[in-house]
This record gives structure tokens, sequence and C-alpha cells, in this order.
């Protein structure tokens, strides 16, 4: 599939520049999907949302986040330290076109990232928002790992590790919370989890839909693993997020 991109960049806050790819609709369109991809923000990697949300006829943003693939930055913020340079994305997308409609999207990392930057204040243009198997808090997802992949304890390790961040990344791991954040949602918001995800567990995704306080539905990929819902039936997963879509965008 074949498309004409455009190179996007966004200037920091901190003086970072970043670097995203625009794709387009066929069709001109005031709706765009702003889409946070996963850990190391490899674009190629996660492209195959890109292009199913292309396929369903709207424009796509694709950022690479701080210290992701082609974005400068030392520390990567686990969806917290990009709180603003998100907000700057979505400013962007307005600047192009006033009229602009936008629905968030995220996969992984980038999905804890969208739930995050549901509970800031952030432009009427922000529709709805759809997440893919994120993590309901830092400290949660970094603590079941070490414990699931390493038979480690929270204390002293997670403890020692969440301070040191506080120290040189300039967030501590229990603030970096999608969960709180979603107490202050109002927007509808599509959940999708795999029921055999063992890198974020299936039991965070019941947390982050109760959370949320405005409309919402849950989508639980039978058999899929982490990142793998929309590979395990992807037309299923192409209606669900159409219908929801369609629905609130």
């Amino acid at each position: 599939m074949q498309a004409e991109k455009e190179e996007w960049q966004l200037q920091t806050h901190d003086n970072l520049v970043l670097k995203a790819w625009y794709l387009p609709a066929r069709v001109a369109t005031d709706k765009t999907i702003l889409l946070f991809n996963g850990y190391k923000s490899v674009r190629e990697r996660y492209g195959a949302f890109g292009w199913l949300f292309h396929a369903l006829g709207y424009n796509v943003l694709m950022p690479d986040y701080r210290a992701g693939a082609r974005s400068q930055g030392t520390f990567i913020g686990f969806g917290w330290l990009d709180l603003k340079d998100n907000k700057g994305w979505i400013e962007k997308i307005i600047e192009k076109n006033a009229q602009s409609q936008i629905a968030l999207f995220g996969i992984s990392m980038g999905a804890s990232a969208t739930m995050m930057l549901s509970g800031e204040t952030l432009p009427e243009n922000v529709k709805c928002l759809i997440e893919d198997c994120g993590y309901d808090s830092v400290w949660n997802e970094l603590s079941y790992k070490a414990k699931h992949d390493f038979h480690l304890p929270q204390f002293p390790l997670i403890h020692l590790l969440s301070f040191w961040s506080k120290l040189f990344a300039g967030y501590s791991w229990k603030e970096a919370s999608a969960l709180s954040q979603l107490a202050k949602n109002n927007r509808p918001f599509l959940f999708i989890h795999g029921d055999q995800d063992t890198f974020v567990p299936l039991e965070m995704v019941y947390r982050n839909y109760e959370a949320t306080q405005g409309p919402k539905e849950i989508y639980i990929a039978k058999g899929a693993r982490h990142i793998r819902s929309y590979e395990m039936d992807k037309e299923k997963y192409k209606e669900v997020v159409k219908v929801f879509l369609n629905k609130y965008f």
C-alpha cells in the first residue's frame, strides 16, 4: 500500500525536536487519528495500525516520542513525560486545519500515553480515544514485570528505580498513572486487550475501564497476546474500531 507521507516535526517546551509521519487521507477529510506507538516508537513495526485507519478514510499522524526512533531526548517517559509533547501534536493538527476532529489511538506504551493524556485539558477538537493493551500505571507494570520475569519483589528494586527516575527524569513511577488520569476523563473511550497478554496482564484493562468517567466500550480479543489483537482477527478488530469511531467521531 502506497501513499504520500509527510514528515512533521515538533519543538518541545524543553527544546527537543520530535519527528512524525503524517499520512493524509485519500479523500480530503477533517478527521485525523493521532496514533501513539509502543516502546521504542518504531514506525515500521506499528505501521499496520496507521494503514488500518488510513484504509478507514482518516488522516493519520504517527509521532516518534522523545528518546524514541527519530526524535531527540534522553529519557523514555512511559507516557508520562510525553503529556506536553502529545498536547503539542494535537495543537499541530489544529494549526494545519482549525476544523480538525481528532481521535487518539495508542498501542502498549502509547496506549498508556493515550490514557494519561485523557485526564488533561484538551481542545474540543478531540472527540474520542482508543487504547490497545496499555498498562494502568508505570509502577504496577514494572512491578509486575520484575515479579513475572525475574521473580523479584517490589522492595527494594522498584522503589529504588522509581526514586532514580524522579531524580534524573523528573517523574516517579507511581505518579505516572493512567488510572488517576482516566478518573478525570469524560470523553468516549474504547479499551482493547488480548486475553493471553502476559506482558501487560489482562486485569489492567478492567481497572482502566472502570476508572474512566465517560462513555466506554471494551473488546477482549480471544487468544491474543500482547500487541496481537489486530493480527488475531483483523476483520473483527477493524469492525469494532470502525463502529466505535462512527458513533463518536
